[in-house]
């Protein structure tokens, strides 16, 4: 077994094609498969179904896809350590964080990172959390922001709080206002409202469906499945209310923002990495901009409403 037979082995998997995976991996299609054969050999069974076209992986390969992913990218994590030079002068980091950071708190700290380290390649992956935690454990992301708890414990990832924010209802500035007087409202009171719902993976979907579950009803959902711009939209033009994290709702003329009552519901957002790997040497860096950067909004005064500082600049939780 080779290390390249490994990789090769990752792209047929991953791209379900051995000529698209050739072409990701630059090499020909007849050596690609001969090594995918020499690998099989190898280890004594097939890992590649190969019917009619169609390709998939015998249990044999399943078995041994997640392995691989994990050797793979920690040598790719190893090479790159390697290869960085002094100062961070080259190099790249790969941060993955929900679409309600990218549009609010990370501009600034990307900017910030690119001004210290302009040799470095940031690259973003823009998904729900659960996504997230998903790569991050397989090594796919080296940092990546999520709400925690985990909805499912990873002994692979470490984690630690950063970020408190508070989740508010928000509706359209052309529909009757949530509560007539202005009140908070409570969950109990989204029984049979429309809500406009986020796909599958995102934690604030879990969160609503949670609340409104812990409230013994179930939420009604009239759009189900979009991204935060799709969500925004949707809620702009009247389809129905969502629940989202005040630092996204607030200051935008088309949504009318109203807070949930005593106890009120909120998330906390922090960072994930592997447990088992070193944090490569950007990465150590991007976080400690990140960190950085929140201490001086916190200590500024310029937190978003509704939003709490939960770590500080030595990655130690406080006020939890």
């Amino acid at each position: 077994m080779q290390l390249h037979q490994l990789q090769y082995f990752v792209a047929v998997a991953r791209t379900r094609h051995f000529t698209r995976a050739a072409q990701e991996l630059r090499i020909a299609q007849p050596s690609l498969s001969q090594q995918i054969k020499a690998l099989e050999r190898s280890l004594g069974t097939e890992l590649i179904e190969r019917t009619r076209g169609n390709i998939g992986l015998t249990p044999a390969g399943e078995a041994l896809l997640p392995i691989a992913q994990r050797i793979v990218a920690d040598v790719e994590m190893a090479r790159q350590e390697v290869h960085e030079l002094v100062e961070l002068r080259r190099g790249r980091v790969r941060l993955g964080a929900p679409p309600s950071l990218l549009t609010g708190l990370l501009p600034d700290v990307a900017r910030e990172f690119r001004v210290r380290y302009p040799g470095i390649h940031l690259m973003i992956e823009e998904s729900g959390s659960q996504n997230l935690v998903a790569k991050a454990a397989t090594g796919e992301l080296d940092l990546a922001l999520v709400v925690l708890p985990l909805r499912r414990a990873d002994p692979t990832l470490q984690t630690a709080p950063l970020l408190r924010e508070e989740l508010v209802v928000v509706s359209s500035t052309q529909e009757p206002a949530p509560t007539r007087d202005g009140r908070p409202i409570a969950v109990s009171e989204l029984e049979g409202r429309p809500l406009v719902m986020f796909r599958p993976g995102y934690d604030l979907r879990e969160v609503t469906m949670d609340a409104c579950r812990a409230e013994g009803f179930e939420p009604t959902l009239v759009v189900e499945g979009g991204e935060m711009d799709a969500v925004l939209s949707m809620v702009a033009a009247g389809l129905g209310w969502a629940v989202l994290p005040s630092t996204v709702a607030e200051g935008r003329a088309s949504h009318r923002v109203t807070q949930f009552a005593a106890p009120g519901l909120a998330r906390t957002i922090g960072v994930a990495h592997r447990r088992d790997v070193p944090l490569p040497g950007a990465a150590r860096e991007l976080q400690t901009v990140l960190l950085e950067y929140l201490a001086e909004q916190d200590r500024s005064g310029r937190l978003p409403a509704g939003t709490r500082l939960m770590v500080g600049l030595s990655g130690s939780a406080v006020g939890v």
